[in-house]
């Protein structure tokens, strides 16, 4: 992966810096770990205009050098020094032209204390050029990404083999995140979601001390951490013998929105076009307002990346960007269903979008 890392930070030069002579300062820790393979804390990557490439790490970054490329050295910024102003610092004796620096991640004071270092350097906006460059993945990503996503199907298929009825919401979302670090992941992608009965009704609900009991619904949301790289995953069951019709006519509802976004997928297509054609399915059932801002959006080194599937949405899908597509309706006070995959954008002619989640989407009664 070493040469996949100086390809993407040799292409990022390439489209900042096209005369060569700005240097490039990335202190976002994903973006970091996209051009590095590493994300030492407190650490930046400075792109230099010469071709070299320096990690500043807060640590020195003795125990990250073993997995540095060639093209890449470790300095050591001082005890008490925030690396990124090192960096400047560096950049300011270099003989750049200018310091482009990643504006979107940096505070006010940050931002006068590199303009500070650099002395003569100017700064100037990276704006969200290594975003940008990271919206298409490439065979590697996807790899670790279609990983992520078989964890996470393992993790939720055992849980739901197990006794549920008594058992905590956060009970059962500990087990989940044991269950995914026991198959492999690094960790949850994200903060894992067991809402039971009336709090399936209000989204991104956290984990109480409420018991499973006969007759509610259960909705989980969860994803593994693969290599960096995460996934998303969302499904909704009920406990019992069988559903009831209210259940059953919200699952539907909500299923049939989930199958029109996903199929709507396609390199070229708007972005905003997918969340159409999914709020348009809760729309005529007068449940347009339960979506939310937005049907999906990226994923890869973070949960929410670019592109979002949203009403306001600028942009056309490509081939081989990682989405999520996550309609749900909620009912305050009464129960709701999510319905969550993470998918691959593929042409028609390889056999449309690659569907990583693969747990079913039955409504199951459990």
């Amino acid at each position: 992966m070493s040469e996949v890392h100086a390809a993407r930070r040799s292409a990022l030069r390439a489209k900042s810096s096209p005369g060569g002579g700005t240097a490039l300062l990335v202190s976002r820790p994903a973006n970091l770990r996209y051009l590095t393979g590493l994300a030492p804390d407190r650490s930046v990557l400075l792109i230099g205009p010469g071709g070299e490439d320096v990690l500043v790490a807060a640590d020195g970054g003795g125990r990250w050098s073993p997995g540095l490329d060639q093209g890449l050295r470790v300095l050591a910024a001082g005890d008490e020094e925030d690396p990124a102003v090192a960096a400047a610092a560096l950049a300011g004796r270099s003989g750049a032209a200018a310091l482009a620096v990643e504006e979107h991640h940096l505070t006010v004071t940050r931002h006068h204390a590199l303009r500070t270092a650099a002395g003569p350097v100017p700064l100037a906006d990276l704006g969200r050029a290594v975003e940008d460059q990271r919206l298409v993945k490439d065979a590697e990503e996807i790899a670790a990404l279609r990983t992520a996503a078989e964890i996470t199907d393992r993790a939720l298929g055992e849980l739901l083999e197990s006794i549920l009825v008594g058992r905590t919401e956060r009970h059962l979302a500990l087990e989940l995140d044991r269950r995914l670090v026991d198959h492999g992941a690094d960790g949850p992608a994200f903060p894992t979601s067991v809402a039971t009965g009336s709090h399936s009704g209000t989204a991104d609900h956290r984990p109480t001390d409420r018991r499973v009991e006969e007759g509610d619904f259960l909705t989980v949301r969860l994803g593994a951490r693969f290599r960096g790289y995460r996934c998303r995953i969302g499904r909704t069951f009920v406990i019992g013998s069988r559903p009831a019709d209210w259940q059953i006519d919200l699952y539907e509802l909500v299923f049939t929105a989930q199958r029109a976004a996903r199929e709507a997928l396609a390199p070229g297509v708007e972005c905003r076009e997918v969340d159409r054609a999914a709020r348009a399915v809760l729309d005529g059932a007068g449940h347009g307002e339960a979506l939310g801002p937005v049907t999906g959006n990226g994923v890869g080194l973070e949960i929410g990346e670019d592109p979002r599937l949203s009403p306001a949405a600028m942009g056309r899908l490509g081939a081989c960007v990682p989405v999520t597509v996550e309609p749900g309706v909620h009912l305050p006070g009464r129960g709701g269903v999510r319905i969550d995959d993470t998918l691959v954008v593929r042409p028609m002619a390889d056999g449309g979008p690659e569907l990583l989640t693969i747990t079913t989407k039955e409504l199951l009664a459990l």
